[in-house]
């Protein structure tokens, strides 16, 4: 069961939340299902309250089922990447498996790190596009008012890792807005 409560932003999250939604569909669906059939059995008829309730019951299946399409198309971080990234983790504030949608485009974030006005981030989906998930992410902190953040996306594993190094090793204060910028993280993806 503790596999199923992954936490956001960190590793295996969409992996647990794409098993997660597909068992709640599916007892969603079986349980719209078994009140239709009860239905059907007791009265005779279609024509019932249960048949109702279980039409009704579909509403929230389907909108699982949806989650669980979205969670489908969401590629996580590779263990590969996890492992090269690990030093990284008690150093600087990290989020792991982080899937961005806007009206233009899906972004596939693996990895993002934090260290005061500076947020970066890899991308290990080819089509996800460097440059304009690091103006979505620029627009989404404007929009909250969050200032001064510099964000930068890379698409190689030796080029963050550089960036990652080097971050690591500065000395800076944390962001006056940190909080808010993690909310807004957790908060815009899914």
């Amino acid at each position: 069961m503790k596999k199923l409560l992954t936490p956001k932003g960190s590793y295996g999250y969409l992996e647990n939340r794409k098993l997660y939604t597909a068992l709640r569909t599916v007892l969603f669906f079986l349980l719209s299902i078994g009140l239709y059939v009860i239905g059907l059995v007791t009265t005779g008829s279609n024509k019932n309250l249960l048949t109702i309730v279980a039409v009704l019951g579909c509403l929230p299946a389907c909108k699982s089922l949806v989650n669980f399409i979205l969670f489908l198309r969401a590629k996580g971080c590779s263990e590969g990447l996890k492992n090269a990234l690990n030093d990284y983790d008690e150093k600087l504030t990290v989020f792991y498996d982080l899937y961005f949608t806007s009206y233009q485009k899906n972004f596939s974030i693996s990895h993002m790190a934090l260290k005061g006005g500076i947020l970066c981030g890899i991308t290990e989906d080819p089509a996800c596009g460097t440059k304009e998930a690091q103006k979505h992410f620029e627009t989404m902190l404007s929009q909250e008012g969050i200032k001064n953040v510099t964000v930068n996306i890379f698409s190689q594993k030796e080029a963050y890792i550089d960036r990652l190094s080097r971050l690591a090793d500065m000395d800076m204060e944390e962001h006056k807005e940190r909080e808010g910028i993690v909310g807004l993280l957790y908060s815009i993806s899914i």
